[in-house]
């Protein structure tokens, strides 16, 4: 089981975007990177297409490692470790400063 998984709220705690909070989007569990939304823009030069019909310069989100990532506990207000628990032969993921489950 991972640590954080499409739909969570992280906090960033290590790069350029440190201390930014954002959604998962979408998750790459072979290379342990995730992308959040409003974290590690990048401009991508883009030819003239039906999506682009302009073209130019876009702003989109790039990959950043799990590892500088942190879920966010909405009852702590900040970025928490996470530990699992068994609930009925079912793994649960908990805050390990509040002891709050996730989903």
């Amino acid at each position: 089981m991972q640590k954080i998984k499409k739909g969570d709220n992280v906090v960033v705690i290590a790069g350029k975007d440190k201390g930014k909070r954002g959604e998962i989007l979408k998750c790459f569990p072979q290379v342990d990177k995730a992308i959040v939304k409003g974290v590690n823009l990048v401009r991508k030069a883009v030819k003239k297409s039906k999506e682009h019909p302009n073209g130019g310069l876009i702003e989109i989100e790039k990959p950043i490692h799990i590892s500088n990532l942190m879920l966010f506990c909405p009852k702590c207000g900040k970025g928490t470790r996470v530990g699992i628990s068994l609930e009925k032969d079912k793994k649960v993921r908990i805050c390990k400063k509040c002891g709050n489950k996730f989903e």
